[in-house]
Order: C-alpha cells, then sequence, then structure tokens
C-alpha cells in the first residue's frame, strides 16, 4: 500500500515547516528522555537497594526507580501517599503479563467479579508485601524462593 498524497499547491511551505520543527522537537524531547533515563539507570544502579527493585518482573529503569524513591520515603501519612500508590499500581498492572503468580492473583480477584482497576489494586496490595519482605531481607526478588507463588505452584488446577 502506498502512502497518501501529500499536500501540493501554494502554502505547503509554511506547512512543510511547521511539520519539520515539530519532528526536530520531538527528537530533541526523545534525546532528553534518553539521557534522562541513562542517569536514572546509574543512580538505581549505585543504589545499595537497587538490586531489589530491578529484580521485579517487568520492573523496568524507570519503573523500579519510582517504586525505591516512594518506598523509600514511607513514613506515617493520615492521607494517601499517592505517588506511591501510582507508582505501585503501574507497576502491578504490567507485572501480571510477566509473572505467574501476579497474573493468578489477577485472574482470581477478576473472577470474584472485581473491576480491571479494583483488581490491579488487590494486585498491588499483594505485591506490596513481596517487596517489603524483599526490602527487609535486602535481597532480590527470586519467584522461586516466592512462597505464594510455591503455593500456587502446588495447587490443584480448578
Amino acid at each position: 500500500m502506498a502512502a497518501p498524497a501529500g499536500i501540493s499547491g501554494p502554502g505547503t511551505e509554511p506547512l512543510t515547516a511547521v511539520t519539520l520543527g515539530y519532528v526536530r522537537a520531538i527528537a530533541a524531547v526523545r534525546e532528553q528522555a534518553t539521557l534522562l533515563e541513562a542517569r536514572i539507570g546509574e543512580q538505581l544502579a549505585s543504589h545499595p537497594d537497587g538490586h531489589i527493585f530491578t529484580s521485579l518482573p517487568r520492573s523496568g529503569t524507570v519503573r523500579a526507580a519510582a517504586l525505591l524513591a516512594e518506598i523509600g520515603m514511607v513514613t506515617f501519612r493520615f492521607v494517601c501517599d499517592k505517588k506511591l500508590r501510582d507508582a505501585l499500581i503501574d507497576f502491578a498492572a504490567d507485572s501480571r503479563l510477566g509473572n505467574a503468580w501476579a497474573a493468578e492473583v489477577y485472574r482470581r480477584a477478576r473472577a470474584r467479579g472485581k473491576r480491571h482497576p479494583h483488581a490491579v489494586r488487590i494486585l498491588a496490595r499483594a505485591w506490596l508485601g513481596v517487596i517489603w519482605r524483599c526490602w527487609q531481607d535486602h535481597s532480590a526478588y527470586d519467584p522461586a524462593r516466592h512462597q505464594a507463588l510455591q503455593r500456587h505452584l502446588l495447587e490443584p488446577a480448578a
């Protein structure tokens, strides 16, 4: 399939200039985002707890750094820490695609009639317990050692 024909005739030069300006702006933003992600990765790698958060399934550099930054600042609060909640929800929603235990927790919540956002919050709460244990033990997440996963693997298929 061929690309559609472009605009031709008078007035195309200003449109071309605007389009090229947008392309240059997008390229500059992408370059800055790449540099920022590399810098975040360096800081994460040098942090003593970085290995814990990068070991989580589908955590990635930026997501692992966000979790570390927000969980690392846990203090008593009378209201919800929205940044921490958002970081956990973002991680949990994607973790179910790369982790059998997370997928099963999500599936069971959905089977109980929970809508997607609620099921993800249930999964995030479950992950918080796992992350907290890893953090307190100063050990990377290891699915083979994760007791909930082991229980899930030993259960008969429903």
